[in-house]
């Protein structure tokens, strides 16, 4: 289990495609992941993958086809940065809000718009997942909590801070790209309630 509060951003230094998928090597010293044990849960681009081969200078991680196919990690190339963030250990803060890493989908960025102080990011999302996005709800963004702002359909829109622009990947992002989408984890399961009383 995760919060969405991102703890350092990782480099993609080796990206090995295998018969069934891939294995990515990520630098992240910041993080200290010598102080990991061998099969710890870790978001990478609010992904949950298993750290492995860990030293003091990262980490490897093994990806699915599934994983490559459906989420947005399948675009990586040497070099790449991705969002990071450790499981909760008991008595840590929960500063964002309940993230599995379990990615839902994908959600395009559709308008990009400089307020000044925030930046507006504007998303399209398939309509199979707009269902459980709701204005003032939380959804997870590449690993990011974030407030939704207002909805339209299909669309919404969340605000940045400076900080979360700067700390994040979410501030190299370009109309256009995708990211990783996991809405609130209590919004699925309501829905599910509800789909089970309607049938």
């Amino acid at each position: 289990m995760f919060t969405g509060i991102i703890q350092a951003l990782g480099k993609i230094t080796t990206l090995e495609s295998c018969s069934d998928g891939a294995r990515l090597r990520i630098e992240c010293p910041d993080l200290q992941p010598d102080r990991w044990s061998e099969g710890d849960s870790i978001a990478v681009a609010g992904c949950c993958l298993t750290a492995l081969d860990i030293d003091a200078r990262g980490f490897s991680a093994d990806l699915s086809g599934e994983t490559l196919d459906c989420t947005s990690l399948g675009g990586l190339v040497q070099g790449s940065e991705v969002n990071l963030e450790p499981a909760l250990a008991m008595g840590d803060r929960l500063g964002g809000h309940w993230v599995t890493g379990h990615v839902d989908g994908l959600a395009e960025l559709i308008t990009l718009t400089d307020l000044g102080d925030n930046t507006r990011l504007a998303f399209q999302v398939p309509d199979d997942l707009a269902r459980y996005i709701a204005p003032k709800g939380s959804v997870t963004l590449d690993g990011v909590s974030l407030t939704v702002n207002r909805v339209e359909g299909s669309r919404f829109e969340v605000n940045i801070i400076p900080h979360t622009w700067k700390m994040t990947t979410l501030g190299r992002l370009e109309e256009g790209h995708r990211v990783n989408l996991e809405v609130d984890l209590l919004a699925r399961y309501m829905g599910r309630l509800l789909e089970q009383q309607q049938a």
